[in-house]
């Protein structure tokens, strides 16, 4: 699972109305290689919760990451580098995500997220 997907994922169990961010749990993290695509990034940039997003990516091991970026940023090749891998080529194999309010745990297994909910959290 790509820190793309977790940026965009809440918890939708019944009652809960703080469900963002999960929290990661972390058992293997890997690096597959994907196509750099500056324009992407860019589009992307104001979508992503970025303290999230930083939050994350340093509990995937990856520290490279501003604690906070700007669209300014955006102009540096060295940003969008450090952008793009930690958004596209870090992936969370094995591990969970953790509701931030419910603490209940959604595993992630060969980089899928099991987000089905029992019968009395629907």
């Amino acid at each position: 699972m790509r820190l793309l997907t977790h940026n965009m994922l809440s918890s939708n169990i019944k009652g809960v109305a703080n469900g963002f961010p999960f929290r990661i749990d972390v058992e293997k993290v890997v690096e597959k290689k994907v196509d750099f695509n500056a324009g992407f990034l860019r589009n992307i940039f104001p979508k992503v919760e970025w303290k999230a997003f930083v939050d994350a990516a340093r509990t995937m091991g990856y520290p490279e990451l501003p604690e906070e970026a700007d669209s300014s940023l955006l102009d540096s090749d060295e940003f969008l580098t450090k952008f793009h891998h930690g958004l596209l080529e870090l992936h969370l194999e094995e591990g969970a995500l953790i509701c931030p309010e419910t603490g209940r745990r959604f595993p992630v297994n060969k980089g899928i997220p099991n987000m089905l909910l029992h019968e009395d959290e629907v």
